[in-house]
């Protein structure tokens, strides 16, 4: 089939934060998609939303959404107890899927839907938008092209106590509804698995994005005055070690970047607050003409080149540049809740 100028036409399952700040304007903004459907059990927020961006459909109905033959593809936005039973409800209805991270919550359920997902030949992409940071691409770029072995990588992942107060600046204004649908309980009391779930999928999916598999993990965790700290070793499938620190949240700025020691160079990393649609700065010393390098990123917009890469790789086949599954299960097995952990007291 020709898919020369063909957009790939998104529904947008959840109309919550996560969508109202990232994907509903990520699939307006995108070259080579359109947000074509929204979807939410909450009739009133769907209303607003719908109002804001102007789908073609509205739907309070997910199989409904899924019956559509024009949606081609749907972005999953809603809980993280939710996303592996929403993302096989769109394989089983041939839609191809982009779901937030993290891909679930335990390693049975992923290992469930890639185990499907392989049968049906679609994409099935993770949320792990920081591929699509044009400074950390770079620095993969030098990692695999050009700096040989790696001897180590260190990386670090520091909410702030002050992030608030800066994306409250930067974010729209979102807009709840007490007719959401949530899960049962509240998860995010359980902040030692709540923040190894959402902030440590990042941490663990750049360092294996940069430095490949995996084996082993070892970690020490520790907590004092309302704040989380885990120190994590790991060792990669290359011989490689790791250091990766995952902290919530330090008393100072977003603390966030990585730093890579490696046969002929070295990349030194700072990441900024998601929110504030930054590049990563990065600076590579390269032996091979004994210079350092910094990489300009002119386009920042991480949901949108998300977006675009995941329509790319549907449309044309293109290589997948983002997480799949296999890096999505991953990430769940060298979380808090699948390593050695030590707790320090």
């Amino acid at each position: 089939m020709n898919n020369v100028g063909k957009r790939l036409r998104v529904g947008v399952l959840g109309c919550g934060p996560i969508s109202q700040s990232a994907h509903f304007e990520a699939c307006r903004r995108a070259k080579n998609a359109d947000l074509y459907a929204i979807c939410d059990v909450a009739e009133d927020l769907l209303e607003r939303m719908s109002a804001i961006h102007q789908p073609t459909k509205s739907y309070n109905d997910y199989d409904l959404m899924l019956g559509d033959p024009d949606v081609d593809a749907v972005i999953i936005g809603i809980a993280d107890q939710f996303h592996v039973q929403a993302a096989l409800k769109a394989t089983a209805a041939g839609k191809h899927v982009l779901v937030e991270k993290p891909l679930g919550i335990t390693v049975e359920e992923c290992e469930e839907l890639h185990a499907v997902a392989n049968r049906t030949g679609l994409t099935v992409q993770i949320g792990n938008m920081k591929r699509f940071d044009p400074g950390i691409a770079y620095a993969k770029r030098f990692v695999t092209d050009e700096m040989g072995e790696m001897l180590a990588l260190k990386a670090w992942y520091c909410d702030s106590t002050y992030r608030y107060s800066v994306t409250d600046n930067v974010q729209p204004l979102v807009v709840l509804s007490s007719n959401a649908m949530r899960p049962e309980g509240n998860p995010k009391l359980d902040k030692q698995r709540y923040y190894m779930l959402t902030h440590g999928s990042h941490l663990v999916d750049t360092a294996r994005f940069l430095g490949g598999e995996i084996v082993s993990v070892k970690a020490w965790n520790t907590q004092k005055f309302g704040a989380y700290c885990w120190f994590v070793t790991a060792e990669f499938a290359s011989g490689a070690i790791g250091h990766l620190d995952l902290t919530v949240a330090v008393r100072m700025d977003w603390h966030e970047g990585f730093q890579i020691y490696g046969e002929h160079g070295s990349v030194v990393a700072k990441t900024y607050n998601p929110w504030l649609f930054k590049a990563t700065d990065v600076e590579v010393f390269s032996t091979r003409d004994g210079c350092y390098h910094r990489p300009l990123g002119e386009d920042a917009h991480f949901y949108k080149l998300q977006v675009e890469g995941f329509a790319d790789t549907i449309l044309h086949k293109a290589p997948m540049q983002g997480a799949g599954l296999d890096d999505g299960i991953a990430a769940m097995r060298n979380d808090g809740g699948h390593c050695q952990i030590r707790r320090k007291r």
